[in-house]
Order: structure tokens, then C-alpha cells, then sequence
């Protein structure tokens, strides 16, 4: 399981999500059929993915991180991922 992070744009509109296959969630949100909210706001950039051996700790952390501050988020992103590049096309996702 991946918990994983889209944005808009660097310090864009954030969205918080949790899927058994990354890559065709991404998939799903670049072809406008992932959330209604992803797909209103242009937010298709993977700037955050992290593995769960657990589907029930992928799970758990999603909402944690759901309650989290925006500025929580933006600093386990850049933790990760300081220029906020996608990550899609270069990291193994499944």
C-alpha cells in the first residue's frame, strides 16, 4: 500500500490519497478520473509516495496526515522532495 501526495504546483493545491497500485492511481488522476477534487484543481504532480508493508498503517496515516497543518505536509514533502519534482515518471511505484 502507498500513502502519496499530488500538488497542483510547488506550494500548490495539495491532495491526500492511499492506493494498492501508485502508478495506476496516478494513472487515474491524469486521465481526470481520480477524485473530482484532484481533477478540478489541476493537482496530477506526485510529489510525495510512501510504501506500507500494513494496509491498515497506510490507512491510518492517511487520515492522520489528512488533519495535518498545510505547513506539516509541505515539510514532509520537502523532507522527501525539496524542488518538488514529479515523481512519477522516475520512481518505481508498485
Amino acid at each position: 500500500m502507498w500513502l502519496y501526495i499530488l500538488a497542483s504546483q510547488k506550494n500548490g493545491t495539495l491532495y491526500v490519497g492511499v492506493t494498492k497500485s501508485l502508478s495506476k492511481r496516478v494513472e487515474e488522476h491524469r486521465d481526470g478520473r481520480g477524485s473530482e477534487f484532484a481533477r478540478r484543481y489541476g493537482v496530477m504532480r506526485l510529489v510525495y509516495a510512501e510504501p506500507f508493508a500494513d494496509p491498515n498503517d497506510a490507512i491510518a496515516q492517511e487520515k492522520r496526515v489528512k488533519h495535518w497543518r498545510r505547513a506539516w505536509k509541505i515539510v514532509l514533502i520537502e523532507r522527501a522532495n525539496p524542488d518538488w519534482n514529479d515523481l512519477y515518471p522516475t520512481t518505481h511505484l508498485d
